[in-house]
């Protein structure tokens, strides 16, 4: 009989550390999959990693792999398994659904078919079935559906395996444990803590990684405090050997308590510090960590032999907040420099430029995802070799670029850059605008549209004309990508580039590239994520930010509809607006996906929110529900092969209107808006609607040189 088979979830980045881990624990073989690691063997090596595995997320057991071509056969399938093998009829069951299957357009649907295939076996084989219960189930399942198949496992772990029960104290933006353990490992702590090096950590925050670092080097099971697991309802549950593990890992922990080398923990905030000694005290190392509340010029190394600086600074999320940090950072690195001559230092940042701020050149980088931000995690050997007078150097280099961009021809576009800094820059910090387009082919020869993302700059090179050298233009564009990090003070890699030309049906939607990373920004209250890689565009018009501000405005207590409603940004800013509901509709999922990452994001979560895969006209022709107000943004022209006929704004407005307003409440809004340029309202055909033209009253400064961007319009009944 072939052993069972387990997957191992961990955050991205993570997966070569928990191999390792895996290694250590016996596993003989292990297989990277999607967001784990998979291995078989016997059930003792699943509990092991429960209880001892520092970075994983989730420990499954598979259970089987069935034919999932759409729900129906999802059903079937998960009908057909012996649940009453694996719970009692009268327990406690939680289902969590992932991944896409025919059928099925959100993850709350799939997961209540799966729940009805079980319950439903239950009826007929025992007469009676068990409950839901989400919080604490005797049994969670997770199924995973792909390409036609789907993956069903039992959750092992329960909780994520991050909880680890010693955080009653917390502050914000905490690591969680996993990551920070990944963080000490990749560091290599181990190895310094066997040398009783010591570890501090300067900017502790709830004292995460020093609780972490003094649980690694005191062979303490990550687990061990856990009271409740994923298999604890379970029927093939093993009490006996789960109990054997547990006893050992108590011994190796009273062992291991006097290996811990000095561990420091300091924070400038009271609150912090006041936080990271209550968690330490009830991860019960309390007495093995010293934390105090101490400004980082006053840090000093201890005593002895050179040991891991360890911190995660604040890696500034908000327009401005970057130069502030920049002091933080180069006086870390002063700190080291002057003080902690032989150590080894770990910076965990989300902003790489910051990190060069501290006058050293890190001798490793390793990426890691802090939730979906994409962090890096800088290695010092802080050593005179590794010193580097950045702030000259970059001064030095951005002078010689720009110089020899002069020297070629490229003044005029400079000026210009310079010019729209100063008076875009002085509006946008004024008005708080954190993201705005700060150039639009200004000058014909540079056909570039840039637009600032807080921190980072999106390009996009509008075609030449074949009238255009194709050298000259590519001459040219290498010049905007050389000047612009240089003026702007940026690093390059924090400029992207896309060719935009005018797409036609299904293109507008296909990928440029390789999923790229997402990036957080804000705009007034909302935060979003874009991405600058993947599509065309990043998923934020800018040109609809005042767009989007007014519904908001408009938006309390009212029921929100958002058609076509791509990244949810429109939902999410009526939702902050007080919307009673909102409800988006979009054919794609990716982009429904996308909505729904944004709402989580401002903690707008649960039913009032609702996400809906349709085609919009055949929704419009299907729902049966009000809305008082309604935000329609329709594609310009769409010929999808996913829908039974194209669609064209400016030959369809008239009907895709009075198929909206069906759906308005008698008292509600329309706002109607379209970036097609050439576009002519049917007024005519609309003449028993009040119509508002606020094309001009929803233009921002930053795109008042193209007021053609976008024309949007204010319906109602008369």
């Amino acid at each position: 009989m072939d052993e069972p088979t387990f997957i191992v979830t961990a955050p991205a980045g993570v997966e070569p550390l928990l191999t390792v881990e895996l290694t250590g624990l016996g596993v003989a073989e292990t297989r990277p999959v999607r967001g784990g690691i998979r291995f078989q063997g016997p059930l003792e090596l699943a509990y092991r990693a429960c209880l001892w595995s520092r970075t994983a997320s989730r420990v499954l057991r598979v259970l089987a792999e069935i034919s999932a071509a759409d729900a129906g056969e999802l059903y079937s399938g998960v009908h057909d398994l012996p649940w009453e093998e694996h719970l009692d009829p009268d327990g406690t069951l939680a289902v969590d659904f992932g991944g896409a299957c025919a059928g099925i357009d959100h993850s709350h649907y799939g997961a209540q078919r799966v729940k009805d295939a079980i319950v439903d076996r239950f009826r007929t084989r025992c007469g009676r079935r068990p409950c839901v219960d989400r919080l604490r189930p005797d049994l969670r399942i997770q199924v995973q559906a792909r390409d036609g198949r789907a993956t069903i496992s039992l959750d092992l772990s329960g909780d994520s395996l991050h909880r680890r029960g010693y955080r009653i104290e917390t502050v914000a933006a905490p690591l969680k444990e996993t990551l920070a353990a990944a963080l000490l490992l990749k560091a290599g702590w181990p190895a310094i803590a066997a040398t009783d090096g010591p570890l501090l950590d300067p900017l502790c925050g709830s004292g995460t990684l020093a609780i972490e670092a003094a649980w690694i080097a005191g062979d303490r099971a990550p687990g061990l405090s856990r009271e409740r697991w994923g298999f604890s309802g379970w029927l093939g549950h093993m009490p006996a050997l789960w109990n054997r593990l547990l006893a050992e890992a108590r011994q190796r922990r009273e062992i291991g308590l006097t290996h811990i080398p000095p561990i420091l923990a300091s924070d400038h905030d009271p609150k912090a510090v006041r936080a990271a000694l209550l968690n330490a005290n009830r991860a019960g190392v309390a007495n093995r960590i010293g934390i105090e509340r101490r400004d980082l010029v006053e840090l000093e190394p201890p005593d002895g032999p050179p040991g891991l600086l360890i911190a995660n600074p604040p890696y500034g999320e908000r327009l401005g907040e970057q130069d502030d940090l920049a002091g933080l950072y180069h006086q870390i690195g002063e700190r080291l420099k002057t003080r902690f001559g032989g150590w080894r230092a770990a910076i965990l940042t989300g902003n790489p430029e910051l990190g060069k701020r501290m006058g050293l050149r890190a001798e490793k980088t390793h990426v890691f995802y802090n939730g979906p931000l994409e962090c890096r995690l800088l290695r010092f050997r802080v050593e005179p070799t590794f010193f580097v007078d950045r702030d000259a150097a970059d001064q030095r280099a951005r002078t010689r670029i720009l110089q020899q961009a002069i020297e070629h021809g490229a003044d005029g576009f400079i000026n210009r850059l310079r010019k729209n800094l100063r008076h875009l820059g002085r509006w946008a910090e004024r008005e708080g605008v954190r993201c705005y387009r700060l150039y639009d082919a200004d000058l014909p020869e540079y056909a570039v549209a840039v637009d600032r993302y807080e921190q980072w700059l999106h390009v996009q090179e509008y075609a030449p004309p074949s009238s255009i050298d194709p050298v000259q233009a590519r001459a040219r564009l290498e010049q905007v990508m050389a000047v612009l990090p240089a003026l702007l003070e940026l690093p390059p890699e924090q400029v992207f580039l896309k060719v935009r030309q005018r797409q036609r049906g299904a293109s507008q939607y296909q990928k440029l590239a390789e999923q790229g990373p997402f990036h957080q920004i804000r705009e007034g209250a909302a935060r979003f994520w874009v991405n600058f890689t993947d599509y065309l565009d990043t998923g934020l018009f800018l040109d609809h930010r005042i767009t989007r501000q007014r519904l908001g405005e408009l938006a309390a207590g009212r029921r929100f509809l958002n058609l076509f409603g791509y990244t949810g940004t429109a939902s999410v800013c009526a939702a902050l607006g007080g919307a009673a509901s909102s409800t988006t509709v979009d054919l794609s999922a990716t982009y429904l996906d996308w909505a729904r990452r944004n709402l989580e994001l401002n903690g707008l979560c649960g039913p009032r929110h609702a996400l809906i895969r349709a085609d919009c006209r055949q929704w419009l022709d299907q729902s049966r529900e009000r809305y008082d107000l309604i935000f329609l943004d329709p594609p310009t022209f769409s010929n999808s092969r996913r829908l039974p006929e194209s669609f064209d704004v400016q030959r369809d407005h008239i009907g895709l209107l009075r198929q909206t307003l069906r759906l308005l409440a008698p008292d509600g809004v329309l706002i109607f808006s379209t970036n097609h340029r050439a576009f002519r309202l049917d007024r005519d055909a609309l003449a028993d609607l009040r119509i508002e033209d606020w094309s001009r009253r929803t233009l921002p400064p930053d795109f008042a040189r193209q007021p053609k961007i976008h024309h949007c319009w204010r319906i109602a009944r008369r």
